[in-house]
């Protein structure tokens, strides 16, 4: 393979590799108690940020900016003391943020970052962006409102199936409901990237936060994919490990997860919640918002509108309608870009201080079988690439992006990979009994 210095240069005959992003083992990634906030926490010994906001190699004091910052407060607040390079980055697209940084430099920061992505101006991530940014004031954003329309659908069409099952007492369209349920929450993971809006609320439908998913999926997963940083492959550690590390997962997780998992996929809701119980209860620092009520207005309305059906059945009918959600919903995420036998995980061996989006290529494989349709992007987690490169951008508008997207690729030898969806869930219970490690090459073309 084509090996990368530490510089960008490539040597050609003896390549510089690295199995880790980070510098340093992450703090708190083996608590047992593993929670959103202790990440942070974490990333707060971690990152060198010295309690103020570190970007690239200069920290910043954004508290006077913190109520006026325009996609919402809680991205600045949650987020004092650690490194937000890879964040701002990803989600500034127009220069007007970095040109509004100076006002807020305090000094350099002491120590080198402890992450080792790169974002070099004449690397891949940077020039995409460039090219993006002057695509943007010539995209069609009407599309946006197809959206809104998508989702506005779903959350309708899954009231309707909740009333229909309680009156009839159908579980079959109970379960229809459930898998509205799922699409819906789905789909309200295009809108809790964006800037506050009211539809990311319903992400809450599920039981879990969109608050707490900012920081596990926005802050960890999209910007550390596959990585002793990414919460979503610690929170599901020790039952499910997709790392290839032997010493952390024997033949039961390696072969019983493909046994157990959809099981387990059912539950992933209820436990959620019962696990910011027991992290509210043992901390005494309250995980919960009034906003997590909206996961109590479903069986709210069943009742309601299911009169005089008794209580109970009406709660066993939610149940059911959760249980099928939580399986849908886990089935698609676990299986939708990020876990197969040819995409990096931790252990395995990348270029050394790789670049932002070349990381980024290397951790997904998209899926080939929903490309141009909205409704499948939108509930499956599609064009899931570009969406890590640019969060902040609407699923609707992403589509005109791919173009610039190719060329960048093409222009610096770095193969985008797509496969089909029953490909990536044999490959996913695979990955999951991997325990060799490979070594990921940005030009080398994927079968």
């Amino acid at each position: 393979m084509v090996g990368t210095k530490a510089d960008g240069s490539t040597n050609g005959k003896h390549p510089q590799l690295m199995t880790e992003i980070t510098r340093k083992y992450p703090t708190n990634r083996d608590d047992s108690l593993k929670s959103p906030y202790r990440w942070l926490d974490g990333r707060r010994a971690d990152d060198g940020a010295e309690g103020l906001w570190r970007i690239h190699d200069t920290l910043y004091d954004l508290s006077q900016f913190i109520e006026r910052h325009p996609g919402g407060s809680e991205w600045i607040r949650l987020t004092q003391g650690t490194d937000i390079t890879e964040a701002f980055e990803t989600h500034h697209i127009t220069a007007n943020a970095e040109n509004l940084l100076p006002k807020f430099k305090v000094r350099e920061a002491s120590q080198p970052r402890n992450v080792q992505l790169t974002f070099k101006d004449d690397g891949f991530y940077r020039t995409l962006k460039r090219r993006v940014r002057e695509k943007l004031e010539q995209l069609d954003s009407k599309p946006i409102h197809k959206s809104e329309t998508v989702i506005d659908s779903l959350l309708i069409v899954m009231l309707v199936l909740a009333f229909l099952a309680v009156r009839s007492g159908s579980y079959l369209i109970a379960a229809a409901c459930g898998l509205f349920v799922c699409w819906t929450i789905i789909a309200a993971h295009n809108f809790f990237h964006q800037k506050d809006n009211w539809r990311m609320r319903l992400f809450n439908l599920s039981f879990y936060s969109y608050r707490e998913w900012r920081i596990s999926h926005a802050m960890s997963h999209h910007l550390y994919p596959n990585s002793l940083l990414d919460l979503e492959i610690s929170f599901f550690e020790p039952v499910f490990c997709w790392l290839p590390n032997p010493a952390m997962k024997g033949t039961v997780q390696r072969f019983g997860s493909w046994i157990y998992g959809p099981m387990l996929y059912t539950l992933g809701f209820l436990s959620d919640f019962l696990k910011r119980l027991i992290y509210t209860i043992k901390t005494g620092k309250c995980s919960f918002y009034a906003d997590d009520l909206i996961a109590f207005a479903l069986p709210t309305y069943m009742y309601v509108v299911g009169s005089p059906v008794p209580l109970g059945d009406v709660l066993r009918m939610w149940l059911f309608i959760t249980l099928v959600a939580s399986f849908c919903f886990a089935f698609t995420g676990l299986n939708a870009a990020h876990h197969h036998p040819d995409i990096f995980h931790s252990g395995d061996e990348i270029p050394a201080q790789i670049d932002f989006g070349v990381y980024q290529i290397a951790t997904v494989i998209d899926r080939a079988d929903v490309k141009g349709s909205l409704f499948a992007v939108l509930t499956t987690f599609g064009d899931h690439c570009l969406h890590h490169m640019f969060p902040t951008v609407d699923h609707a508008i992403l589509p005109q992006l791919y173009p610039v997207f190719h060329k960048t690729c093409e222009e610096f030898e770095t193969i985008y990979r797509e496969c089909s969806w029953l490909h990536h869930i044999v490959g996913q219970h695979r990955q999951l009994a991997r325990i060799e490690t490979k070594t990921y090459d940005p030009a080398k073309k994927w079968k």
